[in-house]
């Protein structure tokens, strides 16, 4: 893989720089927001590594930056918070995966793997509910006419629900289905992942797709009504 380090503490970087690459992979590393978004908007990377808390542009708005510009590469946001909002808050800004300060290396590079998988792995044809037509392959979700931006993580998690419309799908079945490691995974993040699918693919259209069937996990509704 072809990785892009976006972080401030040289010695923590460069650490990563030396794993990854002992690993096989090519690395470069940047510490600062504005050369962090130069590079990250050549396009030459699979995956790129972002923290936070940057000089110059801070890593929520480095992956705006990137998602408004039509630049997909997934993102995996560093960061020494913890909580749901500012998860949350990587997850509006088009990141793909969250992991928070300290974290362990193998973990690190295990997320980065499956990431660069799913995002170069084709998936099956055009998957429909109503007017919500998700090609997985092609990365692109539309809702009629309008083409909505979804990160690679949402993608998953729309897609583990559409294959399986009308039917309920628990948690637990998504995490194992679109997480790599899914028994070390808090199953609410799930929820974070819903909700933020919701906001795009549903509020904007005054739908409910995303329906939640308490105590056993979600269902597609296909009119969305």
């Amino acid at each position: 893989m072809r990785i892009l380090i976006v972080e401030d503490e040289v010695g923590l970087a460069e650490a990563l720089r030396e794993g990854l690459a002992a690993e096989g992979h090519w690395v470069d590393a940047v510490h600062d927001g504005r050369r962090g978004l130069e590079a990250a908007l050549t396009g030459a990377y699979d995956v790129i590594v972002l923290d936070v808390m940057l000089p110059g542009l801070d890593g929520y708005e480095i992956c705006g930056r990137l998602r408004r510009l039509g630049q997909w590469t997934p993102v995996l946001m560093l960061t020494a918070k913890d909580g749901e909002y500012d998860e949350a808050q990587g997850l509006d800004a088009g990141a793909d995966d969250y992991l928070s300060k300290p974290f362990s290396f193998v973990v690190l590079s295990a997320r980065l793997r499956a990431l660069a998988r799913r995002h170069s792995v084709a998936g099956p044809g055009p998957l429909r509910a109503g007017d919500l037509v998700l090609d997985a392959a092609a990365r692109v979700c539309r809702r009629g006419d309008r083409e909505i931006e979804l990160t690679a993580r949402e993608l998953s998690v729309l897609r583990c629900l559409m294959t399986s419309a009308g039917q309920v799908v628990a948690k637990r079945d998504i995490l194992d289905e679109v997480w790599d490691s899914p028994a070390d995974t808090d199953p609410n993040i799930v929820e974070v992942y819903v909700s933020s699918l919701r906001r795009k693919i549903d509020a904007p259209f005054g739908r409910r797709t995303i329906v939640t069937v308490h105590g056993a996990g979600y269902r597609i509704a296909p009119d969305g009504d």
